[in-house]
């Protein structure tokens, strides 16, 4: 995965590296539901994260549940599990080289 700029994170706020979400995941783009319900360039939309959030979203939940129900940014914040994983990375130390 490509890294970005460095930015805040949306989700913990850390000034670090940011990743690109799709906020439906790639790996679901070919399946009817999405195919149905979705333009080509709906599908490619996301936001910019850090890889502690990111990686806390994609082990909290699978593809087909972050492309159903988890599929905006303010979704994502609201939800509480991933609410208390960002929290979590909100308090950790940003590593510097």
């Amino acid at each position: 995965m490509k890294e970005l700029n460095t930015d805040n994170c949306p989700l913990c706020q850390r000034l670090v590296k940011l990743t690109f979400h799709h906020l439906i995941p790639k790996k679901v783009h070919g399946r009817n539901y999405f195919k149905k319900k979705y333009k080509r360039h709906d599908l490619q939309e996301g936001i910019n994260i850090c890889r502690k959030c990111h990686n806390g979203i994609h082990d909290l939940y699978d593809e087909m549940y972050l492309g159903k129900v988890l599929n905006t940014l303010e979704l994502i914040q609201a939800d509480p599990a991933l609410a208390k994983h960002f929290a979590w990375v909100a308090k950790q130390r940003i590593a510097t080289i």
